[in-house]
């Protein structure tokens, strides 16, 4: 296949994509003002609901224009061989090609928080902040910018250096040792990512001896689990939405409460909160989601490796000389349609976990407590009530609140 002809159909995908996109939004966006279904009846009143009819509109205006900016810029990126430009600046510096691949991706990671910093920013301190969401000062929002870049060009870099000493070393059968590498990282993160990640953006205490504590260790107990790890995180100095979630594996093994979640939920509705966690664990949901991302990204990787020399994929961006790099960008953009199908299919396994984890916690605590708590995060959060069904299919990682609550009312 030609250069050419590659090239054109990398421009295919991303009008495709960006179409796509574009459509389910506004097919989204269509079902806004749909009745709301009387199982969710109870969650606003007609002030909170118009407040959320207009938070939502708000948004898909604003991703319409900032996805459409984003949309733009790698276009015309594309059309003025940008990554050759980018990639010729590089060479100018160093001819290792470790480091000018890491010269690369930082120009580009640079040149995309360019672009995308002022919608963050608007999206933070204008649209948050109107809806009353947002607790983030702009020098929170400044540290965090720069930790994340930090952390990303320690990490993203430090990744990407052991990738193409793999490449170096074993050639095109690098994929074996870099899916073994990303493995080991993935267990890594799990592990770790609470104690080592975590305390560089947010604070996190043990919870207090106290009523709470006392009822999730009542009921980690009639289940049988064990769990001497409860914290409280101090979401609040971002945003007053609320959140839970477990984390590592063994003795690494922790809960983590959102302060928010524990200011709007009563402890009963804590606890059954906590017992669709517990019901993740028990259904062993996360080392299904570690089989499954490992899968994925060993097939990605052998992918590659079947292309990983091909001059056609740098030529297609411009690049006359291949490099491991530029072929990645271009491999990347052309994967784009398997990674969609695969991101349905794990979408997928995911609102079907929940969906247990739902179950799991009716059977061994009680539904009506968890169906108040979802209720009022949702309320709290603003959340849309009637969800096209496929943007749920294409996009939800959870099932939709109706589709929740029916589901536990089935079960009594």
């Amino acid at each position: 296949m030609e250069a050419q002809t590659l090239f054109y159909i990398i421009i295919g995908i991303l009008v495709f994509d960006f179409a796509l996109e574009r459509t389910l939004s506004y097919l989204n966006y269509t079902w806004y003002s749909k009745p709301v279904p009387d199982s969710l009846s109870d969650v606003y009143d007609e002030e909170e609901y118009r407040k959320s009819q207009d938070y939502k509109r708000v948004n898909f205006r604003f991703g319409t224009i900032s996805s459409s900016f984003s949309f733009l810029a790698i276009l015309i990126f594309l059309m003025v061989d940008g990554f050759a430009i980018v990639d010729s600046w590089a060479r100018t510096y160093t001819d290792n090609d470790i480091l000018v691949a890491i010269i690369f991706f930082g120009i580009i990671a640079a040149a995309g928080e360019l672009i995308s910093l002022p919608f963050s920013y608007v999206g933070t301190f204008v649209i948050e902040e109107r809806f009353g969401f947002n607790k983030t000062t702009k020098k929170l929002f400044i540290i965090d910018k720069i930790k994340g870049w930090l952390l990303t060009a320690i990490l993203g870099g430090g990744f990407l250096a052991l990738v193409i000493l793999c490449y170096r070393w074993a050639g095109d059968n690098f994929w074996w040792y870099v899916w073994i590498l990303a493995f080991m990282i993935t267990m890594i993160m799990n592990m770790f990512y609470a104690r080592l990640i975590v305390p560089l953006f947010n604070k996190q205490v043990p919870l207090s001896e106290g009523d709470l504590k006392s009822s999730i260790n009542t009921y980690a107990s009639s289940v049988g689990f064990q769990l001497d790890k409860i914290f409280v995180i101090d979401g609040s100095k971002r945003s007053t939405k609320a959140n839970a979630y477990f984390s590592g594996f063994g003795s690494e093994k922790r809960v983590t409460l959102y302060d928010t979640l524990i200011d709007k939920l009563s402890h009963d509705e804590i606890v059954a909160v906590l017992a669709h966690e517990v019901g993740h664990y028990k259904k062993k949901h996360i080392i299904y989601n570690l089989i499954a991302s490992t899968l994925t990204t060993g097939f990605t990787l052998w992918i590659f490796s079947l292309v990983v020399d091909s001059e056609t994929l740098s030529q297609a961006l411009g690049v006359a000389t291949p490099s491991f790099h530029v072929g990645l960008v271009a491999f990347g953009l052309l994967y784009s349609p398997i990674s969609t199908i695969t991101g349905i299919v794990m979408s997928w396994l995911s609102r079907k976990f929940e969906y247990q984890a739902d179950e799991y916690a009716s059977r061994t605590y009680k539904s009506q407590p968890l169906i108040n708590a979802l209720k009022t995060l949702s309320k709290t959060s603003l959340s849309n009530l009637t969800p096209h069904p496929a943007y749920v299919f294409l996009h939800y990682s959870h099932p939709s609140l109706q589709q929740r609550i029916e589901a536990m009312n089935e079960l009594d």
